[in-house]
């Protein structure tokens, strides 16, 4: 088929049935749920973005195994410019949504990719995980398909591994075997956008403990499989507050779920790992799908930083406060914030790695060094945003309220901004501002980038730990050394 446009991805959610619940209800139509509805808009958006003249050649090439254009992110880089090329099908899209989405398509294609390009890994357990991967990789490529993901467990008991919980089957594992394929039981979340996929991919990320061989698994399979039951969470808004009021709250918001597997039939076809902890414990770290996809994520969380920051200025600036010295100072801080991480993805990309197979990956440690900057780095320009607004990101009235006769004069009078700013322009910014810094759908927004690579303290004693491994801080040693000699030479 190569690239989609949104028509057929759209097509596509309308002819799923998957078991989706939102808010106690189960969801017949994903297309009847406003907000639900909003987000297949935005997706499509995207999917039709690759045949504009405009973005074509910017995030698409012609497949050399099968003469078909498809996205960039399946492409298998081999030098720096395929990176180039992969990095502009990101920012393609993220820009898009002004980084607002974090599990657009992009996303986890790249993971697809990077389990394909490095697939001699389960070739060394497996060789038809190795096939099954080889064929799954092509059929995404091929159809163009969404996917979500789900790699984490419930939050349970946390001091006890899968197979010690009290109920066996809390955490996804394998019930049986059978002819067809395993059965599978149990949950996973974090399924960002499940409603709106075509398919869910299950993979093991490292943790796992001698005993848990029946949770050590990774397959993939359609979102509308029979026993798959989608929960959606609270919806951050109800999907019909006018675009005036919420400009990016109604258009981005991107419904989690967790996923329920009820005895699920997973074809032998679909199984990347199966009851082995050692393959399922170095799937992640060995494959390139923490690397590779920390490209996608990181040009993402740099547009998202950049929205941020752009929308502490025009704050700022709408109410003349950015002429005050400790206004300018945070607001400087902010653009710096933002300079550092483009000039850490710049790097990332010019030092490249090169690995056995040939496949390019931007430096692991500068895009590391990303990931442990910006859940420090994205709450500070929302905190910025809140002190600049202060209580006037409380006060806004909506579009009705500006629109009624009685009135706008007196909101024209009292919301104006700094001169030259009008009442609406002003409003509408502080909106905007809300937006990102107040609503739940902004405060989503900032838990994600805190969390969503993992626990960042956690995440930091892991980086700290590789480094001194690695570097061993051998300038203290040579300054050391040089010491003694001088010290030695003086006696």
């Amino acid at each position: 088929m190569g690239i989609r446009t949104g028509e057929q991805y759209i097509n596509a959610v309308r002819s799923r049935k998957p078991d989706i619940w939102l808010e106690g209800r189960k969801v017949e139509d994903v297309m009847d749920e406003p907000v639900l509805r909003q987000t297949v808009l935005e997706i499509a958006r995207l999917y039709d973005l690759q045949h504009d003249p405009k973005y074509q050649e910017k995030i698409t090439h012609i497949c050399e195994e099968t003469g078909e254009r498809v996205n960039n992110a399946f492409l298998v880089p081999r030098n720096y410019d395929d990176l180039m090329k992969r990095r502009a099908a990101f920012e393609a899209f993220a820009e898009a949504t002004f980084g607002m989405m974090g599990r657009s398509p992009d996303f986890l294609n790249v993971v697809i990719t990077s389990l394909y390009t490095n697939v001699h890994f389960l070739e060394n357990y497996n060789k038809q995980w190795a096939d099954n991967i080889r064929n799954y990789y092509r059929y995404i490529r091929d159809n163009d398909l969404f996917l979500t993901h789900a790699i984490i467990n419930p939050q349970n008991d946390r001091r006890k591994s899968s197979h010690e919980q009290k109920d066996k089957f809390t955490h996804l594992g394998v019930v049986k075997e059978t002819p067809e394929g395993l059965i599978v039981r149990g949950a996973k979340f974090l399924a960002t956008l499940a409603a709106v996929t075509d398919e869910v991919i299950i993979y093991t990320f490292p943790g796992y403990q001698p005993g848990d061989e029946p949770y050590a698994v990774s397959f993939a399979i359609p979102i509308d499989t029979a026993g798959l039951r989608i929960i959606c969470r609270e919806n951050m808004q109800d999907g019909k507050r006018p675009l005036f009021d919420h400009p990016v709250a109604s258009r981005f918001e991107e419904t989690d779920a967790l996923l329920v597997f009820d005895d699920v039939l997973v074809p032998w076809d679909r199984v990347f790992i199966y009851n082995n902890v050692e393959a399922a414990n170095l799937l992640y770290p060995n494959t390139g799908i923490a690397q590779q996809p920390t490209h996608q994520s990181s040009v993402r969380g740099l547009v998202k930083l950049q929205f941020a920051m752009e929308v502490a200025c025009k704050l700022a600036d709408s109410i003349g406060v950015d002429t005050f010295l400790h206004v300018q100072d945070k607001l400087g801080e902010l653009i710096q914030s933002v300079e550092t991480i483009r000039a850490l993805l710049r790097v990332s990309e010019f030092e490249y790695e090169t690995t056995p197979t040939g496949e390019v990956m931007p430096n692991g440690v500068t895009l590391e060094t990303i990931r442990g900057l910006m859940p420090t780095l994205y709450p500070r320009a929302i905190e910025v945003i809140q002190i600049i607004g202060a209580g006037g990101l409380l006060l806004s009235p909506t579009a009705a309220d500006i629109e009624h006769p009685e009135l706008r004069e007196d909101i024209e009078r009292y919301y104006v901004g700094r001169e030259g700013v009008s009442a609406t322009e002003r409003i509408s910014i502080f909106k905007l501002a809300w937006d990102l810094s107040g609503e739940a759908f902004g405060q989503r927004l900032l838990q994600y980038e805190r969390y969503y690579t993992g626990d960042p303290i956690r995440k930091r004693a892991i980086f700290y730990n590789k480094m001194k491994k690695e570097r061993k801080f051998e300038m203290v040693d040579e300054a050391l050394k040089v010491s003694k000699i001088r010290e030695t030479a003086s006696i």
